[in-house]
């Protein structure tokens, strides 16, 4: 067994004091001030009248000097320097005393006058008593050199600082010399806390990402069998599924530098600066190999070039997206560095960002399902107080069609509404309202509706409920509400069954079930009303999709109309005039049947409906279990039904399982 030993090495003497180009300035200053201190002037201001009196009719003056015909500098003789009325004209700024003058000054209006007020004033004096009056020109040569340097100074000044701002400002970074350098924020290994035991519902991509933190590790496990490690991953989902967590997972989990930005990290103003940022990312990168670059919302440089660009113009982004490919599969190797970019507009990229040899995996994380939302959940409820009550499975299968951020808003939104009624613990009740709340919007109990309006609300979401829960395929129902929300004035929600196909006969049934309540009120009152616009819009979307794309039409054909590479049809059709016609009548009679189809399943159970809706109208809020005791229990069991059972049934074994 050996041991180590931490020796420490001896440490180079660090300096002190570090050059700044700030003392060159300060000591340009120092001696600048001190040459104005030698040359300062300690003469005392003075009158004509004051002159006249005091010093030249009681002969205490050795000469004047007139200076630019401007001012005139009185020279004092030297035994009468002591007087207490010259000594304060007497003293140099830095101590000691002037002998040599000039003592004191003042303003002439010209220098004919001053000459003939001189001349005035000696008239009585004999000629040796006279004092000189001499002539001098002066330069300020420090002024001279303020007055054009200070200026410019000035604007240069004016212009580091516009040139600052303009570049994005901050300390390093926002310099003018640093406009192209990378704007990616390194995460040298163990500072990233977040690990794939933070990253719930999301197995099989964590298995590919994974995998990538193993090629960093252990590189020579893979190379040595003559393959390549990859040398990137894009990561494709909606919003909100971890596309970015998942990111810092794996590099909480590699422990190698991890660069993390932006695509708009790269977009600026100025042209070459997208590239240069690019060139210098992956320099920084290759000097920290093996390392990580992890670019976020890469749509914003990744679009496929040569769409919407002017003729002859110089299109920045993609200068950035040709710098991007070049050195992720260019001339030159980037051993080490691996890319990873996250995205929800996989569509809009350009074919040679995608394929092999840059992106080599595409990662595609879809909506979480019920198991997935069930892990998710049991992560974000750790932080929050719960009664004992709260169900894990419930919850889970009360948010189908949820993100992994939804899941975590809900989860915030009922800790907030807790808190708002004052509770000391977070209440199933409370996850409910906050499903509520997210879905269809704030509770708006003030708004003022008519008893017959909310009648007719009543029977249509009534109708709505009926149909669905009569008809096999339709989603079963979970509650149904008449008290607004944002925008509607009720709503009811369903448990759609997580299916990856969809056949005629379920498309047909949903058809049906979203015009119930037009239905209803057509049956019940003779009239319809603008409340089934969503329903409408629904049917219509479902109906051409049935006919024009999934070819589920026998008059129109096995023929689909869809284009996956995402090309506009807004000008063009991809179909004749004649094949349009056929696609309309053919959508109106799909349309025209399950509605007619609706009103037959309420004309038979027509007192039940009625029984329903008279029970919404009392309780304004009903739930699945007041639909059993009308219409007794559901004929079919769905999927998705089946595996919840399952799920608890596990949940209750679990329970009762002692604890060894």
């Amino acid at each position: 067994m050996t041991t180590r030993k931490n020796k420490q090495q001896p440490q180079s003497p660090k300096n002190i004091f570090k050059f700044n180009i700030i003392w060159v300035y300060a000591i340009i200053a120092v001696i600048f001030f001190g040459l104005q201190m030698l040359n300062f002037d300690a003469t005392k201001q003075t009158s004509w009248q004051e002159f006249n009196r005091e010093m030249l009719q009681q002969q205490k003056v050795e000469k004047v000097v007139i200076v630019n015909k401007e001012i005139a500098k009185i020279y004092i003789k030297r035994e009468y320097l002591d007087e207490e009325k010259f000594r304060d004209a007497n003293q140099k700024p830095l101590g000691g005393a002037s002998t040599k003058g000039p003592h004191f000054y003042f303003e002439i209006g010209s220098v004919e006058t001053f000459n003939q007020q001189l001349n005035d004033a000696q008239s009585e004096f004999d000629q040796f008593e006279k004092i000189s009056v001499t002539y001098k020109t002066e330069k300020d040569v420090f002024g001279d050199i303020l007055g054009w340097i200070l200026p410019l100074v000035f604007f240069i000044a004016i212009w580091f600082f516009i040139m600052k701002r303009m570049s994005g400002g901050g300390v390093g970074g926002g310099q003018i010399f640093n406009i192209g350098k990378s704007k990616a924020t390194l995460f040298d290994k163990a500072k990233v806390e977040v690990t794939f035991e933070h990253v719930a519902g999301l197995e099989e991509a964590k298995e590919e990402v994974e995998e990538i933190v193993d090629f960093l590790k252990n590189p020579n496990k893979y190379t040595r069998l003559g393959g390549k490690i990859p040398r990137g991953a894009m990561l494709i989902g909606p919003p909100g599924t971890g596309k970015t967590l998942l990111a810092k997972a794996v590099a909480g989990e590699a422990k190698v530098p991890f660069f993390s930005l932006s695509g708009s990290d790269f977009v600026e103003m100025f042209v070459g600066v997208g590239a240069s940022r690019v060139r210098d990312l992956f320099k920084q990168a290759k000097e920290k190999a093996p390392s990580i670059i992890f670019i976020d919302e890469i749509d914003a440089i990744g679009r496929a070039r040569g769409k919407n660009s002017i003729t002859g113009s110089n299109d920045e982004r993609e200068n950035t997206l040709n710098q991007l490919l070049s050195e992720m599969d260019g001339f030159g190797t980037n051993t080490g560095v691996i890319v990873l970019a996250a995205t929800n507009r996989a569509d809009v990229l350009d074919k040679a960002l995608v394929r092999p040899g840059r992106f080599d995996r595409q990662i595609y994380i879809d909506l979480p399902d019920l198991a997935e939302r069930k892990a998710i959940f049991n992560v974000h409820l750790q932080p929050l107080t719960l009664t004992n009550n709260i169900d894990v499975n419930f919850l889970a299968r009360q948010t189908p069609g949820f993100s992994g951020a939804d899941i975590a808003n809900v989860c915030n939104e009922s800790a907030l509404i807790a808190a708002r009624k004052s509770k000391k613990k977070i209440e199933k009740q409370d996850f409910l309202d906050a499903v509520d709340r997210i879905i269809g919007g704030l509770e708006k109990k003030s708004k003022i509706i008519s008893p017959e309006e909310k009648k007719t609300i009543a029977y249509h979401e009534a109708g709505h409920a009926t149909v669905s829960w009569m008809l096999e395929y339709a989603s079963p129902l979970v509650k149904v509400t008449i008290v607004p929300r944002g925008r509607s004035l009720g709503a009811a929600w369903y448990l759609p069954e997580e299916r990856q196909l969809t056949t005629t006969e379920q498309l047909l049934d949903e058809l049906c079930a979203a015009l119930g309540g037009r239905a209803a009120e057509d049956v019940f009152f003779n009239r319809i009303s603008t409340g089934a616009l969503s329903d409408l819009e629904k049917v219509t979307k479902m109906a051409y999709a049935m006919v024009s794309v999934y070819g589920m039409n026998e008059k129109v054909g096995n023929r689909s109309y869809y284009d996956s590479s995402g090309q506009d049809y807004s000008f063009t059709k991809p179909y004749s005039e004649a094949t349009a016609k056929v696609i309309d009548e053919e959508v109106s009679k799909l349309i025209e049947k399950a509605y007619t189809r609706a009103k037959s399943i309420l004309g038979k159970h027509k007192k039940q409906l009625m029984e329903l809706a008279e029970l919404l109208l009392d309780k304004e809020v009903i739930y699945k279990e007041n639909l059993e005791t009308i219409f007794g229990k559901r004929k079919w069991t769905s999927f998705e039904e089946e595996k919840l059972l399952e799920m608890d049934k596990e949940a209750a074994k679990k329970e009762k399982k002692p604890k060894s």
